[in-house]
């Protein structure tokens, strides 16, 4: 179906990672300073923030290759986007200096 929903962008897909558990990899090149999508969503009723399936696989590296966006004019700062830092080449796994701030 050429409108269905897709959880990762195109380009992406999950494998076992050498990191932890299952891992974010890419499956064609990405240029630096490519949007990949939303990783987290603000609920406020719940108070807390819950993981797309995008922001549920991606793992943590002292040298990570993509960013997660906590600009705060965005959405009121309701969500969380990921970008890359860097190329990334086809298999590679992609990877954030992971924390996540509540404000």
């Amino acid at each position: 179906m050429k409108f269905s929903y897709r959880p990762l962008c195109e380009g992406l897909t999950l494998k076992e990672s050498s990191i932890e558990g299952t891992g974010l990899f890419a499956t064609e090149d990405f240029k630096a300073g490519i949007f990949l999508g939303e990783t987290h969503i603000w609920e406020e009723r719940r108070r807390d923030w819950i993981r797309t399936p995008l922001g549920g696989f991606i793992n943590h590296s002292e040298d990570p290759n993509c960013y997660i966006s906590t600009n705060i004019h965005y959405h009121n700062g309701d969500q969380r986007e990921l970008y890359t830092i860097r190329p990334i080449s086809e298999g590679e796994e992609l990877t954030v200096y992971y924390t996540l701030l509540q404000e």
